[in-house]
């Protein structure tokens, strides 16, 4: 059964989704500036430090188990970030990144089907598998020459894109445990990728070259990492979490169809990146699956309230 939204939707709703939208956006040129300075694991830990730490003294414990804490902190900081951070260092394109991570939305219906019970409707299918079809295409049109996209660079990404589902899932199951504060929820679950993030950095680069780099912290660095923890991470996540709250993972995760316009648009403007034709076929192709995603479900729930 299709677990049903506690309300309708509302105008407040539309703009928690738009300002996330832009938010999230432009997160992806601002990582990848943060990782000219910054290796990504290390970006990683300082993100989610700034995003815990400074609030812990005056934000309480969530009123839930520690297991969904933990599973959210590393299903979305160290997992989604991560991945996306990696890919990113490793030849992925900001624009395309922020179109590859659109799949969370499909990721997260096939998930739902199985841990939350939401059927999967007729359409949602259908735009599966256009959105696929784009992704092979994208895939397929990868390159090893300066500022194209490297295959390991997509992988790592779509990588990302499922543990943002799993992430999703994790705010749906938690929210079945009963009702919790969204900001809370978000700063201490930023807490839990810190350690892991900050751990993997020092083994894989040593102590050394992490000190180097927080010792040659400069402005640019910090300004990505300050709107990474408190705009994309604290304010972004904390009006997500509430969209799941109230609505299901189905009605809510299509509405990232728009990140990729403001994304391709903002890593244009600032590195210049022209998608392939191929590349620009492919994203078409995921966007107009999510398309297909949303618009049946507003066909769907304009035939109910007709009926």
């Amino acid at each position: 059964m299709t677990i049903p939204s506690r309300s309708g939707w509302t105008h407040g709703d539309s703009i928690r989704a738009f300002a996330v939208v832009v938010l999230w956006g432009l997160n992806f040129v601002v990582i990848k500036t943060g990782l000219q300075g910054l290796s990504p694991m290390l970006l990683g830990a300082l993100r989610f430090a700034a995003a815990s730490l400074p609030f812990l003294l005056w934000v309480g414990k969530p009123d839930l188990p520690w297991r969904y804490i933990i599973a959210y902190g590393l299903a979305q900081g160290l997992g989604q970030f991560g991945f996306l951070f990696w890919g990113l260092q490793l030849g992925m394109t900001a624009g395309m990144a922020s179109v590859v991570m659109q799949m969370q939305a499909f990721f997260t219906l096939l998930l739902a089907t199985q841990f939350l019970g939401e059927r999967a409707r007729s359409w949602q299918l259908w735009g599966l598998i256009l959105a696929f079809s784009g992704l092979i295409a994208i895939a397929s049109a990868h390159g090893e020459g300066p500022g194209q996209m490297t295959l390991i660079g997509f992988v790592l990404t779509a990588c990302a894109a499922f543990m943002w589902a799993c992430s999703n899932i994790v705010v749906r199951l938690a929210n079945k445990n009963g009702s919790y504060e969204p900001f809370p929820f978000v700063v201490w679950t930023s807490v839990v990728p810190v350690i892991p993030f900050a751990g993997i950095a020092i083994w894989t680069e040593g102590w050394p070259s992490v000190k180097a780099q927080l010792m040659s912290l400069d402005a640019t660095s910090i300004a990505s990492v300050l709107y990474l923890a408190w705009l994309a991470t604290l304010m972004a996540y904390t009006l997500w979490t509430t969209l799941l709250q109230r609505h299901t993972a189905g009605k809510v995760t299509p509405f990232s169809l728009l990140v990729p316009v403001v994304g391709l648009a903002a890593a244009a403007a600032a590195y210049g990146e022209v998608p392939s034709q191929l590349q620009w076929l492919g994203s078409g192709a995921v966007l107009m699956g999510l398309v297909v995603n949303q618009a049946g479900q507003w066909w769907s729930g304009r035939g109910r309230r007709a009926a």
